[in-house]
């Protein structure tokens, strides 16, 4: 049996601490999605290629997806606040610099340096929860902290289309970047104030080794998943997801006998760890699946404008947001069912709201069946992530904070190149958004039967 998780820091005025990590939190989210609303007013203002905006939508995920476990390890080495501070300082440098490029060259190189920023910061957010947090407070906490990390991609496409269209002080595409600066620039004022000091821990090291092989094996698998799609899928890509796949097996291998690993694998030995963590990733890229497909939808065959698209969208973040904030409250053994029922309720609102309103929308119709999808989300998200925490000794903080991290990441860029590649290649978009959708049923389904595996393992009231 786990030992019991020590007491958190006393003292910590938890409150205002956990509006400092989730604002940075608030911020990385944001920015991996809020560039694409923002995309073709770019690409006429700095006159930028195809190959020019595909790098500043999509430099951003792969940078993120292949330094997270690393990040989260250096936040061991040098402590989680200072490496969340260095990274928020860090992102909110280089979002400065996105605003104010001149050039297609300078806002990639900037969005790659924004996504450095978020990959450190990120993964010391879910570490500093689950080490200052106990009980029902950190369910509480990891409720908040899910809403805001599934709802970045829903957000970002409303505030990025809000701020384009009002063109504020003239400035086109750039307050889409120019706003996090103010933000950042408090959010760093204060942190050393709220955030509790976290040393580092004396026996942890950076395994250059480790590093080096996990960072090749996630580029070799990210870069054809984002690219791919659009090239049609060249030999070139096969080959490299074949080689990053060869990789990724041969870092497991490496950690097992690295005398101080990258990714402590002790993170995942407990009974319902990875069944855990295989529904949550499920359950994210289904919804970046759905999410892209409905949008593009919306946009695409009932010529609604990005913005209108996004909008459509606020009543599936109220469902979920209203989920994640109260799922705490209820019984017991209403929590225990409620990654169960998640992923049902997430599949069946889905469902319906298609079929409904594919060729007109109706939002009398579509606002209580995407409040009912957003619910069911957070309920399969939420309570799962939560009990899988609570499985895990604090010690191994950062190493399920970059799992927890990685994960969603990866189940995005994958939904994105394998269901965005269904959604394109049917003969009209409302039979790709039925056929998106359907594969996203099938998917949940295999999700709920990890949450099944993993309420089995744990029949005992979570345990944090």
């Amino acid at each position: 049996m786990i030992p019991p998780a020590p007491s958190p820091v006393t003292g910590v005025r938890r409150g205002p601490m956990l509006a400092v990590l989730l604002t940075g939190q608030v911020m990385a989210s944001m920015d991996g999605s809020i560039v694409s609303v923002a995309a073709e007013t770019i690409r006429g203002d700095l006159r930028a290629g195809g190959t020019g905006i595909q790098l500043i939508v999509s430099g951003y995920l792969l940078t993120v997806g292949v330094l997270l476990v690393t990040c989260a390890r250096i936040g061991d080495v040098i402590g989680q606040r200072r490496a969340f501070l260095i990274g928020l300082g860090w992102f909110t440098a280089a979002s400065l610099l996105c605003g104010l490029a001149p050039n297609v060259t300078v806002l990639v190189l900037a969005r790659i340096a924004q996504a450095v920023g978020a990959a450190l910061l990120t993964p010391q957010i879910f570490s500093l929860i689950q080490t200052h947090w106990d009980g029902t407070a950190r369910r509480r906490a990891i409720g908040l902290y899910s809403m805001v990390l599934a709802l970045g991609v829903a957000l970002g496409q409303v505030v990025g289309g809000l701020v384009v269209s009002a063109d504020l002080f003239g400035l086109s595409w750039r307050p889409v970047f120019l706003l996090n600066v103010p933000i950042g620039v408090v959010a760093v004022a204060v942190g050393p104030r709220l955030l509790p000091a976290s040393r580092a821990d004396e026996r942890a090291r950076l395994d250059p080794g480790g590093v080096a092989v996990l960072t090749a094996a996630m580029a070799a698998i990210t870069i054809p998943l984002i690219f791919g799609s659009d090239l049609g899928w060249p030999a070139w890509t096969w080959i490299s997801l074949a080689c990053g796949a060869a990789l990724l097996a041969g870092f497991v291998r490496y950690e097992t006998r690295a005398p101080h690993p990258l990714l402590d694998l002790a993170s995942v030995r407990p009974g319902g760890v990875k069944p855990g963590l295989a529904a949550c990733w499920t359950i994210m890229g289904c919804y970046t699946a759905f999410v892209l497909a409905l949008t593009l939808h919306l946009q695409t065959a009932l010529s609604y404008s990005p913005f209108e698209a996004g909008m459509a969208f606020v009543p599936y973040a109220l469902g979920f947001g209203t989920l994640s904030l109260t799922w705490t409250r209820y019984p017991q053994a209403v929590q225990r069912a409620l990654p169960i029922a998640g992923p049902l309720a997430f599949a069946g609102g889905a469902v319906l709201v298609v079929l409904a309103c594919r060729d007109e929308w109706q939002p009398w119709l579509a606002v209580p069946l995407l409040l009912l999808a957003g619910a069911g989300h957070a309920a399969g998200y939420s309570p799962l992530i939560a009990r899988i925490t609570s499985l895990v000794e604090p010690r191994l903080a950062s190493a399920i904070s970059a799992l927890n991290a990685t994960g969603p990441v990866l189940a995005g860029v994958t939904a994105v190149a394998g269901l965005g590649s269904v959604y394109f290649a049917a003969p009209s978009s409302a039979d790709g958004l039925l056929r998106v959708v359907i594969a996203v049923v099938g998917l949940l389904a295999l999700g709920t039967a990890c949450a099944v595996r993993v309420v089995v393992l744990d029949k005992a009231p979570a345990r944090v």
